[in-house]
């Protein structure tokens, strides 16, 4: 299925290196038209697992970091699932149809978040499934989205997170400046819902996206940087990825304790790079003032920049933002500059 959509996309324009979608022929005023212009793209990137079965509710609650029992029909939720030590192995949002859960991250990740699961389903009644190849995942946003999108049959979420399914669709809001939505469904409802919103909306590569999930501070953990944050470092309990309350789940007294014990030494910042290589995921960061074994920092997630360069999230030394430069690499390499997030930080005496 996935190829014969891949073939209408092509008959759309994208340009594929490598089997991968690129762009639709433009990847300079793709980005240009990211902050206020109606972009499509395709979410292949990603993939989706569903959870069923009696157990399932019981069986999640105890593995993720957020209270699944607020999870239904029409309310999404971002968590993520941690090691023994309460470093992050994977994030994702979480939504529920009917009888199932469905967790979308990347697809690189899927193969072991599945695998790791099942190990401790045990005698549980739960089934665990990859379902990436049975849905397509498309990105819309933009000032008109909203209104485009209730052009269409059935209905369109109104606030963050809150979802929406009809006709075989799942529609999701997404936080945004402009309003911002992904689509799951059937590959047939989906080109016909492309083809309805190509008519307003510009189709762009997938940077497009990860550059505004980036500018709304909201990380994704990639094969380069699983095992390597708790959930603190990567803001998660910012944007209402933890719950301190729902109790016990794998890793939760290491995260309750950095909560209400421990200080917070790093944490998630957005900044841009003048450079002309592309840093990575995963890439180390330097501080002349840090002393830690770990280095300054490291990237979470990076995006070319409208503006040239590129735009990052990395989780940095507390201490080292503040008191001297931060650079790629090592003390010769490009500075980042420093961007507001659209969440503002804890206090200091909480972190």
């Amino acid at each position: 299925m996935k190829q014969d959509w891949n073939n209408f996309l092509a008959h759309s324009g994208a340009e594929y290196k490598d089997g991968i979608l690129i762009s639709f022929g433009n990847p300079v005023r793709e980005l240009k038209l990211a902050s206020n212009g109606d972009i499509l793209t395709d979410l292949s990137f990603t993939g989706l697992i569903a959870i069923r079965g009696d157990d399932a509710e019981q069986f999640l609650q105890g593995q993720f970091t957020n209270d699944i029992r607020d999870v239904d029909d029409k309310h999404t939720q971002l968590s993520g699932y941690c090691s023994p030590k309460g470093r992050l192995l994977s994030n994702f949002l979480i939504f529920r149809h009917q009888d199932s859960y469905f967790l979308r991250l990347p697809k690189a990740l899927i193969e072991e978040t599945v695998k790791r699961l099942k190990m401790f389903v045990l005698m549980s009644k739960v089934v665990i499934e990859d379902i990436s190849e049975s849905q397509i995942h498309i990105g819309y946003s933009g000032p008109n989205a909203e209104k485009e999108l209730s052009d269409q049959p059935g209905d369109v979420p109104t606030e963050h997170f809150s979802s929406c399914h009809e006709d075989e669709l799942t529609i999701i809001r997404l936080p945004g400046k402009n309003p911002r939505f992904e689509i799951l469904g059937p590959m047939e409802k989906i080109i016909g819902l492309w083809k309805a919103l190509d008519v307003r909306g510009t189709p762009v590569g997938p940077e497009v996206w990860s550059w505004l999930s980036i500018q709304n501070g909201l990380p994704l953990i990639t094969p380069s940087t699983v095992d390597a944050f708790v959930p603190q470092m990567i803001n998660m309990q910012l944007i209402n990825g933890v719950s301190f309350k729902k109790g016990c789940y794998t890793g939760q007294e290491i995260v309750a304790r950095m909560q209400y014990l421990g200080k917070l030494k790093r944490r998630m910042y957005l900044a841009h790079v003048d450079c002309m290589e592309r840093p990575n995921e995963g890439d180390a960061l330097f501080s002349a003032s840090s002393r830690s074994g770990q280095g300054a920092g490291k990237i979470v997630n990076v995006s070319a920049s409208p503006d040239g360069g590129f735009d990052l999230l990395a989780v940095i030394e507390i201490s080292a933002v503040k008191s001297d430069t931060i650079h790629l690499t090592d003390r010769s390499g490009p500075e980042l500059g420093f961007m507001d997030l659209p969440y503002p930080f804890e206090s200091e005496e909480k972190t």
